[in-house]
């Protein structure tokens, strides 16, 4: 891991023309947090924060697309979201279908896939509605892959994989010998997705709370001190370029001196 204090200042050193093409993550997941920090030190009610912290998923999406990243997944709203005031979940699920209303055109013509991954139906009818229309309008596109994770716990996850898999062994339709990693893997939210290569933490924060957690096993975190509605391009150009000098080994060796 890698903790930056000066972003702001060393994040505009690196630009495109820095990173190698051939070594770009396929799929990159950001942990969108610092909004409501990011509005008290200005002032400003959270709401403000989490409407400034949209531009940052526009720039985001932008960059993949423009880089050729092939996955996108940003956590949007966990299960323990829930216990925020009302009126702030209220904002929160207005954002959502006002940005679907707003940028569903453009996602669309920029071949960008929208695929919502979390427990759904308990979210507001109206966000169900965007969503449903936002994923079947999208279903086709292939430039980009965005999963937006919504009412989403990686504890929640696993554990609906788990009754999936099990009802699947109790009806037959898969035997219980056969069950590896591949196959559990299958019952996912990221079914037939590779896992992400690379994490974003912005706000300083030291921890996964509660994303992607079977999927994380192996994916580099970049964790920087920058709030998520100041997050831009050289930011993320940062993340990629310090991903592209690390080295990963998987929990093997390359020669006998890294044993």
């Amino acid at each position: 891991m890698l903790f930056f204090k000066k972003d702001k200042e060393s994040a505009t050193q690196i630009g495109p023309e820095n990173l190698d093409s051939s070594l770009l993550p396929r799929h990159v997941a950001i942990i969108m947090d610092g909004n409501g920090r990011w509005a008290h030190e200005k002032g400003l009610p959270r709401a403000a924060g989490h409407r400034a912290g949209v531009e940052s998923l526009r720039v985001a999406v932008e960059t993949c697309r423009e880089l050729g990243i092939s996955y996108l997944t940003v956590y949007a709203f966990s299960t323990e979201n829930w216990k925020r005031p009302k009126e702030e979940v209220s904002v929160l699920m207005n954002l959502l279908v006002e940005y679907l209303r707003k940028e569903l055109q453009e996602l669309h013509k920029n071949g960008i896939k929208i695929n919502p991954i979390g427990k759904l139906d308990a979210l507001p009818k109206e966000a169900r509605r965007e969503l449903e229309i936002a994923r079947k309008k999208t279903y086709r596109n292939d430039r980009l892959v965005l999963n937006v994770a919504l009412n989403y716990g990686g504890r929640l996850e696993i554990v609906e994989a788990v009754q999936a898999l099990a009802a699947d062994v109790v009806n037959n339709k898969i035997d219980l010998k056969s069950i590896d990693e591949n196959v559990f893997e299958s019952y996912l939210y990221t079914r037939n997705m590779p896992d992400p290569e690379l994490l974003i933490r912005p706000s300083g924060e030291l921890r996964v709370s509660n994303f992607l957690l079977w999927q994380l096993a192996y994916t580099e975190f970049w964790i920087t001190d920058i709030y998520w509605p100041d997050f831009r391009k050289p930011h993320f150009y940062k993340a990629l370029f310090e991903f592209q000098n690390r080295d990963r080994r998987f929990g093997g060796i390359k020669d006998r001196s890294d044993a």
